[in-house]
């Protein structure tokens, strides 16, 4: 995903980049893409419980009890009642209070922060390696590195990172009314997950454990593809956008070009996959866990389709596509200007090294 490192998905074209980056380390990649995570996490995080609430509410999640005491007042069943985004937000707010509206973020970071830090280094090194060796084999398969190395890397990532994305969803998927008593966080939602198998010696085998992965395969299903469209979409706008301001970047073009290509990319990855959000939203907030081992994502997504139709499928989309399109905007221009601003560094330094400096350093060639 870097602007830096490659000049073009063939080999003979002249579109404009900054300096290679292959000279960044794991940790320098992973240290950007975390700080890129943190903020994306605390600014979208409104809107991923408004995707999420609408999605469980369609999957019979209630969020009407018979009758809610708020401030004096008793709420009714349609009061309660979901109609969409904004009536998320403003629900959430009057009844939950303002700071429910990043009900999850802790988890959106512990998720975040090992999720785009294994995501991100690891796409910028699947599609460096995969293009430095298709453009000296098979030129004709370059174009297609940025494809299959940001398959790669989310497969990684989404099953490294599946248990907190399973808190995540629950967390943010049901209501807390003002009872004095604290919410329950990530440690205690997991705890709950694994409740039922407590009973049995499901968890001295590990058999049970494999619930903390309800959801992965429509995970996969979803994000996958999502990177699929995503990441060559990023790379072609970017490269064009870059390709305006000439030869020389600076931080202000890399900012823009890569936020810019990231919020096309990621509405449209978002908007194409929501089904397969949908589904996994359902399968992690099933309680039953006899359902919940025994479910498939196939029959989870027939299931989405008989009782919503294509509506159904497509619950959730305004809060999702406006989620990750500013999402994948942030979190990719954030790190590709770090980077850029670390290379940079880097680059300063070395050229103000005193030659009999240079002899001292032989990895510095003059």
């Amino acid at each position: 995903m870097s602007s830096s490192s490659s000049s073009s998905s063939s080999p003979s074209s002249s579109t404009a980049t900054l300096p290679s980056d292959s000279d960044m380390g794991f940790g320098e990649r992973a240290l950007s893409a975390a700080g890129a995570a943190v903020i994306s996490a605390l600014v979208v995080n409104p809107l991923d419980v408004a995707k999420t609430r609408l999605q469980a509410q369609a999957a019979g999640v209630t969020y009407h009890p018979s009758k809610v005491n708020l401030g004096g007042h008793m709420t009714s069943h349609s009061t309660n009642t979901y109609k969409g985004t904004l009536d998320v937000l403003h629900k959430v707010i009057r009844q939950e209070g303002f700071a429910r509206l990043w009900r999850g973020t802790n988890a959106s970071l512990a998720l975040a922060i090992p999720t785009v830090g294994i995501y991100l280094p690891c796409y910028d090194l699947f599609r460096n390696w995969i293009e430095d060796y298709t453009t000296h084999k098979i030129p004709k398969l370059t174009p297609y590195a940025p494809l299959v190395a940001g398959v790669v890397a989310r497969s990684l990532a989404c099953i490294a990172c599946s248990p907190l994305e399973l808190a995540r969803t629950r967390m943010q998927a049901f209501k807390e009314i003002h009872t004095g008593t604290k919410p329950p966080g990530i440690h205690k939602t997991l705890a709950g997950v694994l409740l039922p198998f407590r009973s049995t010696k499901s968890l001295e085998n590990w058999q049970g454990y494999r619930i903390l992965w309800t959801g992965v395969g429509a995970q996969l299903a979803r994000d996958v593809p999502f990177s699929a469209i995503c990441w060559p979409t990023l790379e072609l706008i970017r490269r064009r956008l870059l390709d305006v301001n000439g030869t020389e970047g600076s931080i202000a073009s890399v900012l823009a070009a890569n936020f810019s290509a990231g919020v096309v990319a990621g509405s449209l990855s978002a908007a194409a996959t929501c089904p397969l959000d949908v589904v996994k939203t359902r399968r992690q907030i099933e309680k039953d866990p006899a359902r919940t081992l025994s479910m498939t994502t196939r029959q989870t997504l027939a299931e989405v389709w008989r009782d919503g139709g294509m509506k159904g499928l497509f619950v959730g989309i305004g809060p999702r596509v406006a989620r990750a399109g500013p999402s994948v905007g942030i979190v990719v221009s954030f790190y590709e200007v770090v980077k850029y601003v670390l290379h940079q560094r880097q680059k300063v330094s070395e050229n103000s090294m005193p030659y009999g400096d240079l002899h001292q350093h032989p990895e510095v060639t003059i």
